[in-house]
């Protein structure tokens, strides 16, 4: 495990124990199309297992079990508990390295500014901790009152982090505090020297008030790519444009400009009558491999090309997303990886 000198929150390329799904079932919002979105599940699932550990949490572990198709408890955990839903990138733990140890920082999750019910998901992380899920030695902390989702930060795992001002200034979820108090917050819990805003950009029918895991997202240390909308016509153009702006003047720490790589905008999806949020930018970094969501387009294999470029050394797996976005979000949005040595 990395030494370091003060609290850090680890990039996601690097090394991983587990990743977490928190599956669909008849009691959450996914009823009306299980049949949809149980194989896109199971797509994602498989391809975790076949580079490090699953944790499944799930109502039901035997009805998932026969879904996979998998018995074998070497390979995955199940971890049976009541759920709203299925956003595990959002009710999941945050892992952080700290001096004292190693942590998995449980914050307060409101259903993103309580636009939905979460108070089943919001218990997850400390059950998962209490059924015994984490190694033994590591810690988890509540975060309350403090209301943070996974989706809304990236880490460089170096001190560098990048939000959303629009999600994480949100009167919905700290209300009574300003930019600098939040800002002063996050590096103080996170040991983080300096977070860059990006002040601009959105998709339509985003729930989560811009989460930047749908908009930009680091590859690397001096990596970022990011979603680039080319059509004048596009409601999203000037504001991704405005986006792009701001990202080519983010510097490293060091001065240097970042190297950029633009993912294209997907195209336009519409279901009963909604344009939905589907984006490349949503996409896991794994043991070996990215999985990348994909809409049956054309565009996907453009998205493959622009992150394999990112990612020399790994494999880019696309995953049929389009049912996830029925439901507003994409393959990040669904998984949570814990950095090696903190699953059993």
């Amino acid at each position: 495990m990395q030494q370091v000198e003060h609290t850090l929150l680890p990039a996601e390329w690097f090394p991983q124990s587990a990743v977490q799904l928190t599956w669909p079932h008849a009691g959450t919002d996914w009823a009306p199309i299980l049949d949809e979105v149980i194989p896109c599940f199971v797509s994602i699932a498989k391809e975790i297992m076949k580079r490090e550990k699953l944790v499944v949490v799930c109502p039901d572990a035997l009805e998932v079990k026969e879904q996979l198709g998998v018995f074998d408890e070497e390979c995955v955990r199940f971890v049976e508990l009541p759920t709203n839903d299925t956003w595990a990138r959002d009710h999941g733990g945050i892992s952080v390295f700290d001096p004292l140890g190693m942590m998995v920082y449980d914050f307060v999750f409101n259903g993103w500014g309580m636009k939905f019910a979460a108070n089943k998901d919001n218990l997850i992380t400390r059950n998962l901790y209490q059924a015994g899920v984490f190694a033994e030695e590591i810690q988890l902390v509540n975060m309350a009152p403090f209301v943070l989702e996974g989706g809304s930060i990236e880490s460089d795992g170096q001190g560098t982090l990048m939000a959303t001002a629009e999600c994480l200034l949100s009167v919905n979820r700290n209300e009574y505090l300003q930019r600098e108090e939040i800002e002063h917050y996050l590096k103080d819990v996170f040991g983080v020297k300096r977070i860059l805003w990006i002040e601009n950009g959105y998709l339509a029918g985003d729930d989560t008030d811009s989460h930047v895991d749908t908009l930009a997202r680091f590859c690397s240390e001096d990596t970022i790519a990011y979603v680039k909308c080319e059509d004048e016509s596009d409601e999203h153009y000037d504001e991704l444009l405005a986006m792009e702006e701001e990202i080519k003047a983010f510097r490293q720490e060091n001065g240097d400009p970042y190297r950029l790589i633009s993912l294209p905008m997907a195209d336009e999806i519409v279901w009963e009558g909604e344009r939905l949020p589907a984006t490349y930018a949503n996409f896991l970094i794994m043991n070996g491999a990215v999985l990348l969501p994909f809409y049956n387009s054309p565009k996907d294999e453009q998205a493959r090309k622009a992150l394999q470029m990112a990612f020399p050394d790994r494999e880019v797996v696309g995953i049929n997303c389009l049912p996830l976005i029925k439901q507003h979000g994409s393959l990040h949005c669904v998984t949570m990886q814990y950095p090696e040595g903190y699953v059993r």
